[in-house]
């Protein structure tokens, strides 16, 4: 297997593009403070599974780290305040993707919240997980309420749960980054390098994996390098490798990573651990070492703030929470040309209009275009008939038709979408992005996933 995969270091999976990486702006911008967080918004729905239920009330006092929200449910995870204040209020708060839902609001007490600081120096390459069983891993991680911070959400303690009917041999940490302009996960690779490796023992041992790959894109040496070399000094990091994967977008999708390291096929509308394969991000194994050796949950993260149109860019620790105008304006505030805000990246991001939306467990970054980045036609809107160049099917990662499900949708056929496998799709932006027409097969398709969860549930349209 190790010979093996030498030679197959550089694939890659069938499809995808190449978008410009942008990511200069903030790929030598070393992790710094974020905002303080004024005021928090803790949304009781971080994850994907089961909504929180708030175990404060109006006007408590709260701590920093002090679980604020919880259920029984196995699929969830608790949420935990960032910062030291009282329990504004408990209302419904925009959110990008979910509309309205719950959040705890929190004032925090200016006097009485110094920053929190990363924990990265606490870890040294002499880091040896044989002081912690599996279980206790496990029960720490789901405590942290610790979710893939890749942008899915799903919480890890779910995923590194052992599953006798569905072992796990392997785990494949993430380290791609490949969503143009981010580079928080870039930065945390570099600076927070052991902590990541602790956390990949402790995500190996909780999940009883034998073998473990850290995928990270050949377009960052200076990563693969870093990793490599903590790796080689490490107590315990037999089995442990990084493999450098070609860069192309989206090859951060975990059907796209698992093709590319083991050459093997999630199904269709299936998940890796039906393969017997884990994969974790990066900045979670990092979460993971925090929670378990520190016993800290989960209320900061890095979040990029990039994009043309923010005066500057960079990589911050922020509380989660806080609101992206707040940080917008800790980053200077946005240029006189700037004419979109994404939760996220151009191409997977979701833009939005109100600035007050928090950030959450999830959120890599806020980028801010200006129309020049994002093309007159496609800032317009000015989309043109489909000219059957088969642009999006070249394209799609996941070997969908996205013109014909995109077509089905506009003509409410969501049962020709449905046969068109339009569930497949993981929504990566790739046939928008090579379209001549500037047609935005993305949207229609998402929409067509929202009406045929909508026609399931016969939820009135």
């Amino acid at each position: 297997m190790n010979n093996e995969l030498q030679t197959k270091a550089k694939f890659s999976f069938p499809g995808g593009t190449h978008p410009p990486g942008s990511k200069e702006l903030t790929r030598e911008s070393k992790i710094q403070q974020g905002p303080a967080g004024k005021q928090v918004a803790i949304m009781l729905s971080q994850h994907i599974g089961a909504v929180c239920k708030p175990l404060v009330e109006k006007k408590d006092q709260v701590q920093a780290g002090q679980k604020i929200g919880d259920c029984d449910a196995f699929v969830s995870a608790p949420v935990h305040s960032p910062v030291n204040g009282k329990v504004k209020e408990i209302s419904l708060q925009s959110h990008a993707v979910l509309g309205r839902i719950p959040a705890v609001i929190i004032e925090a007490e200016p006097e009485n919240n110094p920053p929190k600081q990363p924990c990265s120096a606490k870890f040294t390459n002499d880091f040896n997980d044989n002081s912690y069983s599996a279980e206790q891993i496990r029960t720490r991680i789901r405590q942290a309420g610790i979710v893939g911070m890749g942008g899915a959400g799903f919480p890890t303690s779910v995923k590194v749960e052992p599953n006798p009917k569905a072992p796990k041999e392997t785990m494949i940490v993430n380290g791609c980054e490949c969503e143009p302009y981010i580079t928080c996960d870039y930065r945390i690779m570099l600076e927070w390098t052991n902590q990541i490796v602790a956390g990949v023992k402790l995500a190996r041992k909780a999940a009883g994996c034998s073998e473990v790959f850290i995928g990270i894109e050949d377009n960052k040496p200076a990563a693969i390098e870093v990793m490599n070399t903590a790796l080689k000094t490490s107590a315990n990091s037999d089995g442990i490798k990084v493999v450098p994967v070609k860069t192309k977008y989206p090859q951060g999708g975990e059907r796209q990573l698992i093709k590319a390291i083991l050459r093997k096929n999630v199904p269709t509308g299936g998940i890796p651990p039906m393969i017997g394969v884990l994969v974790l991000n990066v900045a979670t194994t990092a979460a993971i070492a925090e929670a378990v050796v520190t016993d800290s949950p989960l209320t900061h993260r890095v979040v990029t703030v990039t994009g043309e149109g923010i005066a500057n860019p960079g990589n911050y620790y922020v509380p989660i929470g806080t609101q992206v105008a707040e940080l917008i304006e800790f980053c200077g505030g946005l240029r006189e040309e700037a004419v979109r805000v994404i939760l996220g990246g151009p191409m997977m991001g979701i833009a939005i209009a109100d600035l007050t939306i928090p950030t959450t467990k999830t959120t890599g970054a806020v980028t801010v275009l200006t129309e020049k980045q994002i093309g007159g036609a496609k800032f317009a809107g000015i989309q043109t008939p489909c000219i059957r160049c088969g642009r999006c099917l070249e394209a799609c990662p996941e070997h969908l038709n996205p013109t014909k499900i995109a077509h089905a949708v506009k003509n409410n056929l969501l049962d020709v979408a449905e046969s068109y496998y339009i569930s497949a799709c993981m929504e990566c932006g790739c046939c928008s992005y090579v379209c001549p027409a500037n047609i935005e097969l993305t949207g229609y398709i998402k929409t067509g996933k929202i009406l045929l969860a909508r026609q399931k549930k016969k939820i009135p349209q």
